[in-house]
């Protein structure tokens, strides 16, 4: 639309109507304490290790089985698995846990589902191609050989920081999840399976007699795998003494580090290792580290109708500093926006130990964890939203909290200029080939999204920090991709990337006739969908970092709102492309006020776990009109 005199009085009234309803509605979800959080899905591996969790403990709650069973059923596509998300092709690990849980759960495996479910198992190899966790569950269910998952012995806690492999060297994740795992593994730790539910029907051959375990992705992978299966040979001749050692020394690592009913590391894959791991190490159900581990892993069932399912975690932080820069540009929330920043205020993390200190020894504290308690792992994207959203809000009442944030950021630069989620320089690249990481996810490298938020909490703070952001805006501009976007690593995909990046040199103050800036501009009109919405599935991460094609999938509220914030921040506010766009948001906007999808919107590890963020759908649409308004209208 390109209204003229009452035309343009008629669509302001449109869109200020719209951005009301939204701020109406977003509000409405807001916490008597003043945070927001929303649901946090994930596919049908996380519920579905829950009903294995059950019976690996001998803890089976028949009603929740029943009721996350219903859940995972509802998920299954039309080619007879599960995917990682909707519309996605079929993933033979999480179908392979999908069947095994439904199994448990007591479905008929002659029923049609589960009969679709194991021919397309088979037919993509068997059980025996899925991944290394998978296989680690098959095993520890007595349903393959412990020859069949990577050797992973205890002992690895005792390696110096010197050695070619350290825990300090992978990403938070992947030490939490570790960690309890080299205790259960080194035990050879087994399923209680009461009722001695097997699933051998999923294999194309016995499991064993199978020798193709492994595959090594290149010729130092190759390497890798001989080492390992040298090391493997020794593990007879570890001395009780030294492996009772080690035991210890994952136990001490661990406690501190549960959390409460936060649980390890706040993500389901290391609380529920955790908990196992604590049953292992003999503490018995009435034990309160034991029962607080089980209540972290309750908290993260979300009721839905007659069905449950289990979210990774949850994301308090993230959704309540979002919401806040929405409401922030929709004006009209002063107070409850106050609340929110107070709420916030109190959770920063600032003297509390933490595992990024063993880098960084001298640097003080001033982050924000991602989840309500999550205190050895502030997340630095997490950290310069709140900054951001404290500075848009009231820089004077939230001065202390901002700089503590600000310096926190700068000491956790990276060598080349990015900033990572969680830690500096995690970029020990050949670790993401030993046989444990066929997920390719053990490191947190920097990346161009948290990079991007940096800089605009840097920006808004000016001299002190120019140096650190000038660095930062010199690994952004080395990362753009030939055709002009930019590579989200937290959210889908390239639309994402390039939204975090222009967003942030905004706010630097790099001119808007910036070659980077063209490039990514006309590369957001090239991809606008004819209804003038954008949308972008999670297969272009299977295309390879270089490859962004156009129309790739279904527009969505939440990618629309940031290719529009994005072409707003390259001087797009007037342009055909964001008056399309608008237009889309105001159509697709629901009776309640928000915006409704059912797709998916961003990675836990590109390839192989993606997630839906429920919030985004609330809060980036009215921060989109919000700021069309501001501009356009203001």
């Amino acid at each position: 639309m390109k209204p003229d005199g009452g035309g343009r009085m008629l669509v302001k009234t449109m869109l200020e109507s719209a951005i009301a309803r939204a701020r109406t509605a977003l509000l409405a979800l807001q916490r008597d304490d003043g945070h927001w959080c929303f649901e946090f899905e994930a596919d049908c591996t996380i519920p579905a290790e829950y009903v294995l969790m059950m019976h690996y403990m001998n803890e089976i709650d028949e009603a929740l089985a029943r009721r996350i069973a219903r859940y995972i059923r509802s998920r299954q596509q039309e080619d007879d698995g599960w995917p990682l998300y909707p519309g996605g092709s079929m993933d033979l690990s999480c179908t392979v846990k999908a069947y095994y849980a439904l199994k448990l759960a007591g479905d008929d495996p002659d029923a049609e589902h589960m009969r679709r479910a194991r021919e397309a198992i088979l037919a993509a190899g068997g059980a025996a191609r899925a991944n290394v966790f998978t296989r680690i569950m098959l095993a520890q269910f007595r349903q393959i050989p412990w020859r069949g998952v990577p050797f992973m012995p205890v002992e690895l806690i005792l390696l110096p920081r010197w050695f070619p492999f350290h825990f300090l060297k992978i990403s938070y994740w992947s030490r939490t999840v570790m960690v309890p795992l080299l205790i259960l593994i080194s035990l050879r730790r087994q399923a209680r399976n009461p009722r001695g539910v097997n699933v051998q029907e999923l294999f194309t051959m016995p499991p064993e007699k199978e020798r193709n375990w492994f595959e090594a992705p290149s010729l130092r992978g190759l390497v890798l795998l001989w080492l390992e299966r040298a090391a493997r040979h020794g593990e007879a001749i570890i001395p009780w003494g030294f492996r009772r050692w080690a035991f210890k020394r994952c136990e001490q690592w661990m406690i501190p580090r549960l959390n409460g009913e936060g649980g390890l590391g706040a993500i389901f894959p290391a609380m529920v290792n955790a908990y196992e791991a604590l049953d292992a190490l003999g503490y018995g159900p009435a034990h309160p580290l034991r029962k607080s581990a089980k209540r972290a892993l309750e908290l993260l069932l979300v009721e839905r109708g007659e069905m449950t399912y289990c979210q990774p975690c949850v994301s308090p932080v993230w959704d309540t500093g979002l919401a806040v820069l929405a409401l922030e540009q929709a004006g009209g929330a002063g107070g409850d926006v106050r609340r929110a920043l107070d709420w916030l205020g109190e959770r920063q993390l600032l003297d509390e130990p933490a595992d990024w200190q063993e880098y960084r020894p001298r640097l003080q504290g001033g982050g924000w964890a991602f989840q309500y308690r999550n205190d050895y792992y502030p997340d630095l994207d997490d950290t310069s939203m709140v900054g951001w959203a404290m500075h848009r809000a009231d820089r004077e009442r939230y001065a202390g909290a901002i700089s503590r944030a600000a310096d926190w950021l700068a000491g956790m630069q990276s060598k080349n200029g990015g900033f990572a989620a969680f830690d500096a320089d995690n970029t020990h690249y050949v670790l993401n080939e030993i046989p444990f990481a066929d997920h390719g996810a053990l490191l947190d490298p920097p990346t161009e999204d948290v990079s991007g938020r940096c800089v605009a909490l840097f920006s808004l703070l000016g001299e002190p920090y120019r140096t650190v952001r000038d660095k930062a805006i010199e690994y952004l501009n080395g990362t753009q991709q030939d055709n002009g976007a930019w590579w989200g690593r937290w959210g889908c995909n390239y639309i994402y990337g390039t939204w975090s990046v222009l967003s942030a040199l905004e706010l630097a103050g790099v001119p808007r006739e910036d070659e980077h800036v063209r490039r990514a501009v006309a590369w957001l009109k090239s991809v606008q969908h004819e209804d003038g919405g954008f949308g972008e599935t999670n297969d272009t991460y299977n295309l390879g970092e270089a490859c962004a094609p156009s129309g790739t999938g279904a527009a969505t509220p939440e990618q629309t709102a940031w290719a529009l914030l994005a072409l707003m921040a390259g001087g797009e506010a007037h342009s055909d492309a964001v008056t399309r766009g608008i237009d889309w948001l105001l159509r697709e906007q629901g009776a309640d006020g928000l915006w409704h999808t059912e797709l998916f919107n961003a990675p836990g590890f590109p390839r192989v776990f993606y997630l839906r963020y429920h919030g985004y759908s609330a809060y980036f649409p009215l921060w989109a009109l919000a700021r069309y308004r501001n501009l356009a209208h203001g």
